[in-house]
């Protein structure tokens, strides 16, 4: 009976001993956090207490497409691009699927645009931070600085904004050259006039969302674009083909494999990139055909349709121009 009172004594002295050991080193301290990873969407992340951009609260937003048809430094100021434009934005708005937001300035090309001044931030509208594809329309030249050539660059290529192009925006930029690797091809450096307004087109991928409502070949009055050249067709895949075999040769034809592409997909990094020279004339815009291909178009850079890219060679037997 003694012992085991003594050995209580003992016991609850030694528990004592340690909490107090405990109390005077205080507690056991915890494992530092992991530091942030900061990742490239970061740059359009909402201010401390503040929200998105985007003007709707709460709502389900429809996808949002930025129409940039900024053609001030064009020899030829296509005033039709305004009648296609209107016509794409009809499009979404009467199918609900997207929202075509056209703007005639490059200024909005940014992560961070500002006002007019050039320094206080824009108070709203659309941005590369609140955008889900572009519709470009820019006609040569356009003039965006180093800081808006590197967002738009991060906006497609990381952020997987999906990219669109009309006929005018294949035209060459020499300011930009980056832009020549996003749609994947540059005009011809010696007219980048279609040598050859009058043709068959080929559907060369009559899988794509974009051209499986196309015939194999498609007689499209009014058909001429900008010859394409400077293009690898391992990076893109050719939707429709320009069928040459049957017309007299041009000297300003830049090509002897008679390989004349009138619509592509490609993708430069995690963006989804169309790009078509049919267009123009203002009555192509008209065309159901056409406006289907370009409906289809947007929907799948907003990835609203499923369709990988399948880049292929020339089909075997492919002609240059050798009519008479």
């Amino acid at each position: 009976m003694i012992t085991n009172v003594r050995t209580g004594f003992v016991v609850a002295a030694l528990l004592t001993g340690l909490a107090s050991v405990a109390a005077e080193q205080g507690p056991t301290p915890q494992a530092p956090a992991p530091a942030t990873q900061v990742s490239a969407q970061d740059v359009c992340a909402p201010p401390a207490g503040g929200r998105a951009g985007r003007g709707r609260g709460t709502a389900p937003a429809r996808k949002r497409v930025l129409a940039w048809a900024d053609s001030r430094n064009g020899r030829a100021q296509h005033e039709y691009v305004s009648y296609s434009l209107a016509q794409l934005q009809r499009l979404g708005h009467l199918s609900g699927a997207y929202d075509v937001i056209i703007r005639t300035d490059s200024d909005i090309i940014s992560f961070h645009p500002k006002m007019t001044d050039g320094k206080t931030p824009a108070s709203g509208g659309p941005s590369l931070c609140n955008i889900d594809a572009i519709i470009y329309a820019g006609h040569r030249v356009v003039p965006i600085d180093a800081g808006q050539k590197a967002d738009l660059v991060s906006a497609i290529r990381d952020r997987g904004v999906g990219f669109v192009t009309l006929f005018i925006g294949m035209l060459p930029n020499e300011d930009f050259p980056e832009l020549a690797n996003i749609i994947g091809v540059k005009a011809a450096s010696v007219d980048v006039h279609d040598p050859f307004p009058v043709s068959p087109i080929v559907n060369e991928s009559p899988d794509s969302p974009m051209t499986r409502h196309l015939p194999p070949v498609w007689d499209l009055a009014g058909g001429s674009g900008y010859q394409p050249d400077f293009y690898s067709r391992s990076e893109i895949q050719v939707l429709l083909r320009k069928d040459l075999s049957k017309l007299k040769p041009v000297e300003k034809y830049t090509r002897t494999d008679g390989d004349y592409p009138m619509a592509w997909t490609k993708m430069y990094g995690k963006g989804k990139v169309f790009v078509s020279s049919i267009g123009n004339s203002e009555s192509l815009w008209d065309n159901a055909d056409l406006l289907k291909m370009y409906d289809e178009a947007i929907k799948w850079s907003l990835g609203m349709t499923q369709y990988d890219v399948k880049p292929h060679p020339l089909p075997a037997g492919v002609k240059g121009p050798s009519g008479s």
